[in-house]
């Protein structure tokens, strides 16, 4: 299993697209459609102040590589029909913009991330899954609305900060990949697992936490950005074989 490299900035925006579309069919296979919510963007590896994301109102199961639209740094399509949903572009514009070492983010209305988000708490290392944020996440303890002002898309970059995951308070989850979309959606999908099993431990009695000399030595291993990418990659199979028509054009 090779990362892969690209001397063509088509084929790697084509490779991002393939693992965009791939990326929205497993998050409603997971259940974390919820109505028009949610969104997953990957940057253009060519026009690096874009980024495709998925339009308005597309169901997540039905997505292909063809769907994806184009936005620019004005939150202006330019490439596709649909619309963008305002919510995507006042949060990953400016999340983008103050992480140039990212390439994707991630977030969702899942049911046990907006669960989590209501405590307003960080997760604590109770498993080796959860050390991939020990350390790594940060916690957005306000709530305001809809995010369809810049300004407050600035505040939720700034709360992430170099970190790979934020929680929005009454919110939900986002998440970002450094070296790719899988990376990116990987850490969703074992975060909202995370809150998940977290939230079952709180309510079945006293959970034992990892202590914190064992929990810093976990996470690289299973918090590095290469380990969240080779995760991705069996889902990413798994759903190209199933689902076949996700990578239509």
């Amino acid at each position: 299993m090779k990362f892969p490299t690209f001397d063509d900035v088509d084929d790697e925006r084509r490779h991002r697209k393939q693992r965009l579309a791939a990326a929205f069919r497993l998050f409603g296979h997971f259940g974390f459609d919820e109505g028009a919510a949610g969104h997953i963007t990957a940057r253009d590896p060519e026009h690096l102040d874009h980024f495709w994301v998925n339009p308005l109102g597309m169901n997540f199961k039905q997505i292909r590589v063809g769907d994806l639209i184009l936005v620019n740094d004005r939150g202006e399509v330019v490439d596709g029909t649909w619309p963008v949903n305002k919510a995507a572009f006042a949060i990953h514009s400016q999340v983008h913009a103050a992480r140039p070492d990212v390439v994707a983010a991630a977030h969702a209305h899942s049911v046990h991330g907006k669960a989590w988000s209501s405590l307003r708490r960080p997760l604590d290392p109770l498993t080796q899954d959860a050390c991939a944020f020990y350390g790594d996440h940060a916690l957005f303890d306000d709530y305001t609305g809809v995010v369809y002002d810049l300004e407050e898309g600035k505040r939720i970059a700034h709360a992430l900060g170099a970190n790979k995951a934020v929680i929005l308070s009454n919110h939900g989850l986002l998440t970002v990949g450094q070296t790719s979309v899988d990376e990116a959606a990987w850490w969703f999908i074992t975060m909202e697992r995370t809150c998940q099993a977290q939230l079952m431990a709180e309510a079945s009695g006293a959970p034992v936490l990892i202590d914190a000399e064992q929990a810093a030595k976990t996470a690289p291993m299973v918090g590095a950005p290469m380990a969240g990418w080779r995760a991705f990659q069996p889902l990413y199979d798994s759903i190209v074989t199933t689902q076949p028509d996700l990578l239509e054009e």
